[in-house]
């Protein structure tokens, strides 16, 4: 085993309309690791075998039709794969995994909020709000090495970029 691994992140929006680009960076890049944010596809039609092709037989997914979906995709061997709700509304926004080097690996898709970062007049940005709060609490207990990534949905205007 390397004593380094590469891990890529990306919210894809679409992972199958993105087949293309997604082979390019597997090829280009080389990641050890990739994670996917947005995958808009159930797990039962996720593309594993474009994956595969390129050496990524080990996969975890969290699939959700349309909208959102996480999934994990290595060369390495993947472990003691689990997956969080912290909606509480049944969408596919987390999984994790434990690498065989000791580390947690944690891929998370962030509800973006809206645009009025105000709770009482948005919604959607209460939302956000109590998921990354119940993300935190969960965080607090971690003991050992974690690496979380993702799409956090931070910059919701272009002004914040």
């Amino acid at each position: 085993m390397s004593a380094t691994i590469k891990i890529a992140s990306w919210n894809i929006n679409s992972v199958r309309a993105r087949a293309e680009l997604v082979e390019r960076l597997l090829t280009e890049e080389q990641p050890d690791i990739l994670c996917l944010q947005e995958t808009k596809a159930i797990n039962e039609v996720f593309p594993a075998e474009l994956f595969h092709k390129h050496g990524y037989v080990h996969q975890q997914l969290n699939g959700q039709k349309m909208h959102h979906g996480v999934a994990i995709v290595s060369r390495m061997e993947l472990d003691e794969p689990g997956s969080h709700d912290w909606q509480d509304n049944g969408e596919a926004r987390h999984i994790g995994v434990r690498l065989r080097c000791g580390i947690r690996l944690e891929n998370v898709y962030v509800p973006a909020g809206g645009d009025i970062p105000d709770r009482g007049v948005n919604p959607k940005f209460g939302q956000k709000l109590d998921f990354i709060e119940r993300m935190t609490r969960w965080s607090e207990k971690l003991r050992e090495p974690t690496l979380v990534v993702g799409d956090f949905n931070v910059a919701p205007l272009e002004c914040d970029v």
